[in-house]
């Protein structure tokens, strides 16, 4: 599922093995638990870096395991949801080191940290609702409105489901920087972690800028009204 490591000042959670780490409740749950440890032992300055295993960052949402039964959707949602709730909230900076394929549900995962970094040899970012005949929800675009400050770059990874590589995201302005491999790439974010550390910020006032920042997200993640209004219409539905 997924592991947690400290070197020094810096923890390193990795999403391991070599699948394409689909967002299902118990890969969501590894994820969060592991935020959540890295939230109780903290006790001095540090930097959160999410990084995986394999050919994928994250592939997005589980859709093979919510297809049996339409209410896995609202489970798959709100802890997705969850998570990045408790990334806003994290009392230090965060980073992401994408070094594979980023799509749907993890891309938004990656957007959900402070800086995103991105090998250039291997993988894209990519938003695939269009592709796949899905409504991105509410939720998503308010945070990509605070991550994507281009309208046309924006509208690329919504209208277009634009495959974007880790070069041409640099020149978008979607991520912080790109590097040669997944090892440069993780190198990079440790060393911007250590960076960062080194301002010996007061974490509680670092998570709560961060969350004054995204003061329009947060009250978006009470609700998806991609699966919560087709739920409702569907329990109705089945009244009549």
């Amino acid at each position: 599922m997924c592991t947690l490591e400290k070197r020094g000042n810096i923890y390193i959670l990795s999403l391991t093995g070599d699948d394409d780490h689909r967002l299902n409740p118990t890969l969501l749950d590894s994820i969060t638990a592991k935020i959540n440890q890295v939230r109780a032992e903290t006790t001095s300055p540090c930097a959160l870096i999410t990084t995986a295993h394999g050919k994928f960052f994250s592939n997005g949402y589980d859709l093979a395991w919510s297809q049996s039964d339409p209410s896995r959707n609202i489970i798959m949602s709100k802890k997705l949801r969850s998570l990045v709730k408790a990334l806003i909230s994290l009392p230090m900076p965060t980073i992401a080191a994408i070094t594979g394929h980023a799509s749907a549900g993890g891309f938004i995962l990656a957007q959900s940290h402070d800086y995103v970094m991105m090998r250039k040899d291997r993988g894209f970012l990519y938003m695939s609702e269009m592709d796949i005949k899905l409504v991105v929800p509410d939720w998503f675009v308010k945070l990509f409105k605070n991550k994507i400050g281009s309208p046309a770059a924006l509208r690329d990874v919504i209208m277009r489901a634009e495959k974007v590589t880790a070069e041409m995201a640099v020149t978008k302005g979607i991520i912080y920087s790109a590097h040669d491999n997944a090892a440069e790439t993780v190198n990079a974010a440790a060393k911007l972690g250590e960076e960062l550390v080194k301002r010996n910020w007061d974490g509680h006032v670092y998570a709560r800028n961060r969350m004054v920042l995204l003061a329009d997200v947060l009250p978006a993640l009470d609700f998806d009204e991609t699966v919560e209004d087709v739920a409702r219409a569907n329990i109705v539905s089945s009244r009549l």
